[in-house]
């Protein structure tokens, strides 16, 4: 029997067949107390669609989909190399026309086009509202997340704290909120873009400048207790915030300069154009400071910080800079959330948002903006079709379980991201061939 099952192809076989079981069970029906079993029971006898061809339990497609799955897999462990090499040659004209600077600008103009047709080439109105609150403001949280975790290598799972200020930054300017509003006289909701900006940026420091002397998991735990007491505070302020029962209806913003007037109005695609020119901004901005003094500090302090010290720089300095500077894209994407929706409440800003944007740093390439935007587009493109149109099974709790499963995943097979920076590329390979190094060293014995 044992030598049986150390057979690696039957292994394979037998570890495909538990993660599909798995991902079966999880995507199955609820069980309930009156029949605590039926949730399993559902999970693999009930009745599916066999990928629209003809109906069965839902095991046998979960076990056709595990046998294709397996041989895939005994099909890349065989010929796995070949395949990279073959890869490797086809992609390396175009990746090396990738690397100039014509083709790199051409190619990002080409996609601003696309973005402002975008809503002319999708009409519908759900995608239109999707492009604004799935996409293009979790564009802007993840880029500035990805300053914090990407560039400074600052673990913050409580980035969604600055997201709420901005939010509620906007409510108390336009006057939603119960305390009075900023010199006692309602502003436009576009006085508050820079009012939010700055107090985000100054809550960034605040927060930064006691705890950004700590590392690691205990920088991580600071951070989410700061998120979370953002939201109790908010929660449970009502004679300020307005507590659980949300804000004021907030106005929407409007532009009045002589002949020139405009009110957003509940409209998505005008807002999706407001966002879109600021998420151009704030990537020029953050690629910019990326190739600046203050990036290769960042990415000193992201690989060493006491080597960093010794030459000079001041870790806490440039990490406060960080928390400042990647909250301020949180802050505007607060002030757009708040005018487009006209109503706050606590229960938006939770952990849950937190961990999706990393997510979307993590997918896309941590240290890359370009690949910080694409994991952005993919994982929340996909959430909208999900929430639009769920397929048979899923559940909107579950959403999360697949989140984890995905970052699991991506650092297992893929820990630089889908589109990884240059220099995080290099830093990994590198580290992956010191390490083979030495371990080369001590299975040969070699300790010189």
């Amino acid at each position: 029997m044992r030598a049986f099952l150390e057979r690696r192809s039957l292994r394979r076989l037998l570890i495909t067949l538990g993660v599909v079981a798995t991902v079966e069970l999880m995507t199955g029906p609820p069980g309930s107390n009156q029949a605590p079993t039926s949730g399993f029971s559902g999970s693999f006898g009930e009745s599916a669609s066999f990928f629209g061809l003809f109906r069965t339990q839902r095991w046998v497609t979960f076990f056709a989909v595990a046998l294709v799955l397996w041989g895939l897999t005994n099909f890349w462990m065989a010929n796995g190399a070949r395949v990279r090499q073959r890869t490797n040659l086809v992609v390396s004209r175009p990746r090396e026309l990738s690397q100039r600077g014509p083709v790199r600008w051409g190619f990002a103009l080409v996609l601003l086009v696309v973005a402002l047709l975008l809503p002319h080439i999708e009409t519908a109105a759900f995608w239109e509202s999707a492009m604004v609150t799935y996409i293009a403001i979790y564009i802007l949280l993840a880029i500035g997340l990805n300053v914090v975790v990407g560039f400074a290598g600052l673990l913050d799972l409580g980035y969604v704290a600055f997201y709420a200020i901005g939010a509620y930054t906007t409510a108390w300017v336009t006057g939603a909120l119960p305390t009075p509003a900023l010199f006692h006289h309602p502003l436009n909701p576009f006085w508050a873009i820079p009012i939010a900006i700055v107090i985000v940026m100054i809550a960034g420091v605040i927060l930064g400048a006691p705890t950004l002397r700590l590392r690691g998991d205990y920088l991580a735990i600071v951070t989410l207790g700061f998120g979370e007491i953002v939201t109790i505070f908010a929660n449970n302020l009502y004679g300020i915030t307005g507590g659980s029962l949300g804000t004021k209806p907030i106005p929407h913003p409007s532009i009045h300069l002589g002949p020139l007037k405009y009110v957003w109005g509940l409209t998505p695609v005008p807002y999706y154009y407001l966002t879109l020119a600021f998420v151009v901004l704030f990537l020029v901005v953050f690629s910019l400071l990326e190739r600046s003094r203050i990036g290769r500090a960042w990415t000193a302090i992201r690989e060493d910080e006491v080597a960093a010290e010794s030459v000079g720089i001041n870790p806490l300095k440039f990490k406060v800079m960080a928390f400042a500077i990647g909250a301020a894209s949180a802050g505007f994407a607060g002030v757009v959330t708040a005018s487009a929706d006209t109503y706050i409440f606590p229960s938006s800003f939770t952990l849950q948002f937190s961990i999706n944007i990393l997510v979307l740093v993590i997918l896309g390439g941590m240290g890359s903006i370009a690949g910080v935007v694409l994991g952005a587009i993919i994982i929340q493109t996909i959430q909208a079709y999900l929430t639009h149109s769920p397929p048979a099974g899923y559940q909107a709790q579950d959403l999360y379980i697949y989140l984890g499963a995905l970052l699991i995943t991506m650092m297992i097979f893929r820990p630089a991201g889908l589109l990884p920076s240059r220099r995080r590329k290099r830093e990994i390979a590198l580290s992956e061939v010191s390490h083979e190094g030495h371990l080369d060293e001590v299975l040969t014995g070699d300790d010189t």
